[in-house]
């Protein structure tokens, strides 16, 4: 079944002799419609997002915190990536706000391409962020607990071992490969969630090159 835009872009294309403006002007209204409630959207999700992250920050760690001296500092580098994690979520936030308005108040249909490209860039953005992020995030809590966690013995087993050396590549073979896999993950989670709303951007703005031609 064709939707409202379909349906007025077949009318636009067999009236356009007759109301060439008038038609043009309701189909862009239409694509600026949808594209701003689209990225309304992403700006709602990146709130939900950030909600998240702050109540996860409040949640207990199982057995407590860890406290040798090194850990501590570890602990430091961990707290001062989450300011920065949350920071940057607030000026994405930020940023997602400041393109729904402007996609809301455009007036023509190649500053609502322009806009809608900014959008994509924007997103894209915010998704390498927090994947970045979460492989350093990873790798100092691998740090932090094979270094000071009493209850796992794999430091002292590894240097107990005839082939330390080889033991310690594998080691870090296996947590490269587990960042990769739960990268990947986030990332498949975040391209389903934004991937959806980015393509029905990118359909708009294909539908605007051709009502710019």
């Amino acid at each position: 079944m064709m939707d409202e835009l379909e349906l007025l872009k077949k009318d636009w294309q067999q009236k356009k002799g007759q109301l060439p403006r008038l038609s043009y002007d309701e189909i862009y209204k239409m694509v600026r419609r949808k594209s701003s409630s689209v990225v309304k959207w992403i700006f709602y999700i990146s709130i939900a997002e950030f909600l998240f992250w702050i109540i996860l920050f409040f949640v207990p760690v199982p057995g407590g915190k860890l406290m040798a001296e090194g850990a501590i500092i570890l602990q430091s580098i961990e707290m001062g990536l989450e300011i920065i994690r949350y920071a940057a979520v607030a000026y994405f936030i930020v940023k997602f706000y400041q393109n729904f308005k402007k996609i809301s108040v455009t007036d023509s249909a190649k500053n609502l391409m322009k806009n809608i490209i900014v959008v994509r860039r924007t997103v894209m953005q915010y998704v390498w962020f927090n994947l970045g992020v979460f492989a350093v995030m990873m790798v100092i809590v691998f740090i932090e607990y094979v270094n000071y966690d009493p209850r796992i013995e794999l430091k002292t087993m590894i240097a107990e071992a005839e082939n330390s050396i080889l033991l310690w590549l594998g080691v870090c073979i296996a947590l490269l490969v587990s960042i990769g896999f739960f990268a990947f993950l986030l990332w498949l989670f975040y391209r389903i969630l934004y991937g959806i709303l980015l393509k029905r951007l990118n359909e708009n703005y294909r539908e605007l090159k051709k009502l710019e031609i």
